[in-house]
């Protein structure tokens, strides 16, 4: 092999590994992302739970709280919306990271209804 041969080889190769180290890169930050949202979509459907079993009528409008889930802090946001039917309200809970609140993560919506007796 002569010297240039062995120099084209050695770039190509060096091509490669930074394409495939860029490609790694991708799919680690992609992950992070999916763990976050996944964590925040849990909180949000927690605190829809909640507002399910506490049967308050209406909802809390504006409410917002932290919760700790995954050695994290989470900040939610919960919006109750009227709808067409008096008996029942959307509620919207908006979960965003401790560090950056104004940043939302996820947004999760339910339908809750009163409960006659």
């Amino acid at each position: 092999m002569t010297l240039l041969e062995v120099m084209v080889a050695l770039a190509i190769f060096a091509l490669a590994g930074t394409a495939i180290m860029k490609a790694a890169s991708e799919h680690l930050h992609s992950i992070g992302v999916l763990e976050e949202t996944t964590y925040a979509t849990w909180v949000a459907n927690n605190k829809l739970a909640e507002v399910q079993l506490s049967k308050q009528w209406p909802p809390k409008n504006n409410d917002k709280g932290e919760v700790e889930m995954a050695s994290r802090k989470w900040q939610w946001k919960q919006l109750v919306s009227k709808t067409s039917d008096d008996n029942m309200r959307m509620v919207e809970v908006e979960v965003s990271d401790s560090a950056q609140p104004e940043q939302i993560i996820t947004s999760v919506q339910t339908f809750v209804t009163r409960v006659k007796k």
